[in-house]
């Protein structure tokens, strides 16, 4: 049996150390993961940098504590069940064995607050939630409570979700991230009522296409958008977005604000855009979207997930009021998302080359590097393996 578990420890900001902890006994119910692959997210790049303040002004609000292992966006495959464990199911109650592919939920909820007993669904909402590999500390034992680390050690409250056969490793390891594109199925449930929320053949702008712009591109095409405009300071990253079902595509560092205005009044006849997704989270990138969005669209901020202290000169009247404008916040996905978000990468593989997502591997050893690297515009989907 190993002795030791090899991880990545993000000690404080900008500091990651190599460490090694003791290989864990199972405790009643718990599950021993080895990991495979785990990807890089917008919010690692905020912890890295010391933004570790989350859903700042609600019940919720968080501070993310150091040391920690990081890496919630994980992918690997069971490596031991304790004696109660080996009774552990999946999250539709399908028995979990040695050697079954997993991607585990990276949200816990508590089930027992208003908002887990209202029934709300979404991991986010939980008042009591811990998440793996951002609010879960690795300074006492067991350690392993994140994906850059050999093992990860997964408590009874976690779900955990079998991965289906003919999905790569490269794709499984995307669950989380396309999960997130939540907020468009929601806003396809909105058009239940006239005129609202997201329509077939709307014209949808996506500020920004790192990973979570561009997975929410692929999720517009495949639920009926007409036109995909996005905007982006990387021309690769705007390249790549256009494989992946984009229309037309502008460069934020070639263009000013106000030839933005004109472009986009050429593709939408004047309207503007139906439906916009912030995926950036910079606050003149939010203002200038409600600007461009149609009276009466909807805007959708998916991307100011941490609490990085800035402030912006939101007017009530212009931006919300005078145009009816619709705007919702999505700060994460229902449990209940990641099963059906495989069986959409399997069914659209053909179409859509999920995996070439994945542009960059390193080793847990170079945890550093790679998120380092990930921070660089030539860069989708970074990820770190044994």
């Amino acid at each position: 049996m190993k002795k030791k578990v090899k991880a990545a420890v993000l000690e404080e900001p900008e500091k990651i150390n190599i460490q090694e902890f003791p290989y864990p006994k199972l405790d009643e119910s718990c599950i021993l993961v080895k990991m495979e692959m785990s990807g890089i997210c917008g919010t690692d790049k905020h912890l890295y940098k010391g933004e570790n303040k989350f859903y700042v002004g609600t019940i919720r609000e968080t501070t993310a504590p150091y040391p920690i292992i990081q890496g919630h966006e994980n992918y690997g495959v069971v490596a031991e069940l304790s004696q109660k464990g080996k009774k552990k199911l999946d999250f539709y109650g399908e028995e979990l064995k040695v050697g079954d592919r997993v991607v585990m939920g990276c949200d816990v909820n508590c089930g027992t607050c208003y908002e887990c007993r209202h029934g709300f669904g979404y991991n986010a909402w939980c008042r009591n939630f811990k998440t793996y590999g951002v609010t879960i500390s690795c300074k006492n034992y067991p350690h392993l409570f994140g994906g850059w680390a050999e093992y990860m050690y997964i408590t009874p409250d976690v779900d955990i979700y079998k991965v289906p056969d003919g999905l790569l490793p490269e794709e499984a390891v995307l669950t989380e991230l396309i999960a997130n594109t939540y907020a468009l199925d929601k806003a396809k449930e909105f058009y239940a009522m006239p005129n609202e929320g997201f329509a077939s053949m709307d014209t949808v702008l996506i500020q920004g296409v790192g990973p979570l712009g561009l997975v929410s591109a692929i999720k517009a095409r495949i639920l009926g958008a007409g036109n995909i405009i996005v905007f982006d300071k990387s021309e690769y990253r705007i390249e790549m977005c256009k494989k992946f079902g984009a229309d037309y595509g502008v460069n934020v560092d070639k263009t000013s604000k106000k030839e933005r205005i004109e472009i986009i009044k050429d593709l939408t006849k004047g309207r503007g855009p139906d439906v916009i997704l912030d995926c950036i989270g910079i606050g003149e990138v939010f203002l200038e979207g409600l600007e461009l969005l149609r009276n009466g669209g909807l805007f959708i901020e998916q991307g100011a997930h941490a609490e990085t202290g800035e402030t912006v000169a939101f007017s009530p009247h212009r931006h919300l009021l005078a145009k009816s404008a619709r705007i919702i916040g999505m700060n994460n996905h229902p449990s209940w998302g990641y099963v059906p978000t495989m069986e959409l990468m399997l069914k659209y593989k053909n179409q859509f080359p999920f995996s070439e997502i994945v542009t960059h591997k390193y080793k847990i050893d170079d945890a550093k590097k790679a998120i380092e690297k990930s921070m660089d515009l030539d860069t989708i989907k970074v990820v770190i393996t044994p």
